[in-house]
């Protein structure tokens, strides 16, 4: 691909013409069934992000091409972003600095509780690349892991230890919950009224997934109460909103769709699907290929 600008549309039958394999990114135009129609040569995307559903048609596999991404690249700095955000919120640190900065001191000793991350029962709700990382990165805490994923059977989440649980139960236990379920059509949404009502008081919900797992109007009116607290880094409708409610809420930490994103990771992600167009061309077995089953419940 050329440097500079990200390519348009209308640019890709030209620059993809004869091409074995093509490297994509964040700001590659969809490769349409009409474009992949006309490029016979292409046999590997190797896509230098995480999520391949807006960027390929469904049927791409039966249409004889191989797809890799770098979503596994991706989940160490997400599973850093969630934890980072556990703590922000147990210790309270964004509230005790607020209140240093407009001149406060022992008030804010007496006021504020913090809590030991170790000390608290942690719900993961999918466990795919990002939440078996972030479970990971938890154990060293030594905080109890409830997971929830209908594709988990209880040896797997025994070895990953956590325990394998009900998503309703998950939200009734937890004391901080984060999300890592893909958006599929049988999870729009799912993040309702009745599972937020669940949650017990002080319990934090962490959204680094995708945000229209969640009810957002729901979440928002539970937040207004003030019963619970949230760290969201994604939303239903990105950028949010200048007007959104979510901005005037104290007890919301918000990041830009960030957590997947580091110096670090971003080399490591091109570096990766370089690598991986170099074993394809010689004839190697893929690291980060994308299957027909991962395909169906990938995000």
């Amino acid at each position: 691909m050329p440097a500079g600008p990200d390519p348009l549309a209308d640019e890709l039958p030209r620059l993809l013409g004869g091409a074995a394999a093509c490297l994509t990114g964040w700001g590659t135009p969809r490769l349409t069934e009409e474009l992949l129609a006309g490029l016979p040569e292409l046999k590997l995307v190797a896509h230098t992000a995480g999520s391949v559903r807006f960027l390929l048609p469904a049927d791409v596999l039966e249409r004889g091409v191989r797809v890799s991404h770098a979503a596994a690249v991706m989940a160490e700095a997400v599973a850093e972003h969630v934890v980072a955000q556990a703590l922000l919120s147990l210790q309270g640190l964004h509230v005790m600095d607020a209140r240093m900065r407009g001149g406060e001191w022992d008030t804010i000793r007496e006021s504020v509780p913090r809590h030991l991350l170790g000390g608290q029962v942690v719900g993961v709700w999918g466990a795919g690349r990002v939440g078996r990382e972030v479970i990971r990165l938890l154990r060293a805490f030594g905080c109890a892991i409830l997971v929830a994923d209908p594709y988990l059977d209880l040896a797997a989440a025994e070895s990953l230890g956590a325990e394998l649980v009900s998503l309703e139960e998950l939200f009734l236990r937890a004391d901080v919950v984060s999300l890592h379920a893909p958006l599929l059509p049988e999870t729009r949404g799912v993040i309702g009224p009745e599972l937020l009502s669940s949650l017990r008081d002080g319990a934090v919900l962490i959204n680094a997934g995708r945000g229209a797992l969640v009810d957002e109007a729901a979440l928002l009116r539970e937040l207004s109460g003030g019963r619970i607290r949230a760290a969201l880094d994604v939303f239903a409708d990105e950028p949010l909103p200048q007007d959104s409610p979510l901005r005037r809420l104290s007890n919301v930490v918000l990041s830009p769709h960030v957590a997947g994103h580091s110096e670090e990771t971003h080399y490591a992600q091109g570096q990766a699907m370089v690598d991986e167009i170099g074993r394809f061309l010689r004839g190697e077995p893929l690291r980060y290929e994308v299957t027909a089953e991962l395909l169906a419940v990938m995000a």
